[in-house]
């Protein structure tokens, strides 16, 4: 019999491939989607600048773009939000199980319910496996499972705050509705639209963990919503969207203008890590950090002058203690600050971001479904050789 490297010259023996750790770096597939340039400090969703968009165009246009595939004029606008706007509305379904998953919930956050509340809702609507569904189901399936992410999430929140939840509103923009549903309140145009550009900077971004997991199970034929939930348990994860808050908590533990410098020379001297800073693809400035440092700043006040007297800092007393060390701010930093300006609490920095990112996996997970070659790396065992014997039992066997 021969061989499998007979059968197939192409096969390589995964053992004789070198990759770095965590796979940094190692490019795994071709897409159309995004790219992150860290050297230039740039990023981009299809052809165009994230900041760019995110300065100039709505949270609804970026969805069209990231799903549809191009840049709505304003008749395709107009439809995409009507075609939207009814799928933010709760399932009957799943409705009357929120109360219990909210209070199941209640200690880990709305972020813990959103992934149940996601299975329950694509069960109810029959949602089926990318291997068995068409382009254009698919891209329906999508649409239904971002619009609905915002209303569960805020719905979750307000219940396990005690209070019902806000019902969607049709005449609202995505980010106006989602601020209305969390608060009952009819958003401030400023709050609105910071909101808006943080959620817009924070779709996509590149080849991150939990893209690349929602991509790894949409290789798999799972359902769309199957992937979305593997997409929510990376982004969990402290060291990739659990920071905003965490970036906050910084500014809160440093407290007042005369400790910045002491506080930050003690954690770079033991090797802490600075929740906020640093970034594993940017060498530059994080572009979405620059850009809602100048929205922050359009609120004015004494949490943002204070981050950026923080930031100036570690910068300068990192230049000084680790000299040629690059470290700046991530998105996370001012994440934080801005939604903290817009009314939004702590647990729900997290999930905001897991809002906006939705829409990058599901723009993912469809590029993925359409060309698909099930992801399956190796790893080199490193472990006792085998085999070994296997030792006598102690004792008989069960029967």
């Amino acid at each position: 019999m021969a061989s499998a490297t007979e059968t197939n010259p192409t096969e390589i023996n995964p053992t004789e491939i070198e990759v770095p750790r965590g796979l940094k770096g190692v490019v795994v597939t071709e897409t159309r989607l995004s790219d992150v340039r860290g050297l230039e400090g740039f990023y981009h969703y299809r052809q165009y600048s994230a900041i760019d968009l995110a300065q100039q165009r709505s949270l609804e246009d970026v969805w069209h773009l990231m799903l549809l595939g191009e840049l709505p004029d304003a008749a395709q606008l107009s439809a995409f939000r009507a075609r939207t706007a009814p799928l933010r509305r709760l399932p009957d379904g799943l409705r009357p199980l929120l109360p219990a998953l909210a209070a199941a919930t209640a200690r880990s956050g709305p972020l813990a319910g959103l992934g149940a509340a996601l299975s329950i809702a694509a069960a109810d609507r029959g949602v089926r496996p990318l291997y068995d569904t068409a382009p254009e189901q698919r891209i329906e399936d999508a649409l239904f499972a971002t619009a609905l992410v915002p209303t569960i999430l805020t719905a979750l929140h307000r219940l396990q705050q005690g209070e019902q939840p806000v019902e969607p509103r049709a005449d609202l923009t995505y980010a106006a509705n989602y601020l209305y549903m969390l608060t009952g309140r009819e958003p401030e145009p400023a709050q609105a639209r910071a909101i808006e550009q943080y959620l817009i900077a924070t779709v996509d971004h590149g080849f991150n963990a939990s893209t690349f997991t929602s991509r790894v199970i949409a290789s798999t034929g799972a359902d769309l919503v199957a992937c979305l939930l593997g997409g929510l348990g990376a982004l969990s994860g402290p060291l990739h969207g659990g920071a905003p808050s965490r970036a906050l908590d910084t500014l809160d533990e440093i407290g007042t203008p005369d400790r910045i410098d002491d506080w930050i020379r003690a954690h770079v001297l033991a090797g802490d890590r600075i929740m906020g800073f640093g970034h594993p693809v940017y060498r530059t400035e994080d572009p979405r950090s620059r850009m809602l440092r100048t929205v922050a700043e359009g609120f004015g006040g004494e949490l943002i002058e204070f981050a950026v007297t923080v930031e100036q800092r570690v910068e300068a007393i990192l230049a000084e203690l680790k000299p040629g060390r690059e470290l700046h701010t991530n998105v996370e930093f001012y994440a934080g600050v801005v939604m903290h300006l817009c009314g939004l609490p702590r647990e729900m920095f997290t999930p905001t971001f897991a809002a906006a990112r939705a829409i990058g996996w599901s723009a993912n997970i469809l590029e993925q479904a359409a060309d698909s070659k099930i992801i399956r790396p190796a790893a080199r065992y490193v472990g006792p050789p085998a085999p070994q014997p296997v030792p006598a039992p102690q004792g008989p066997l069960p029967r």
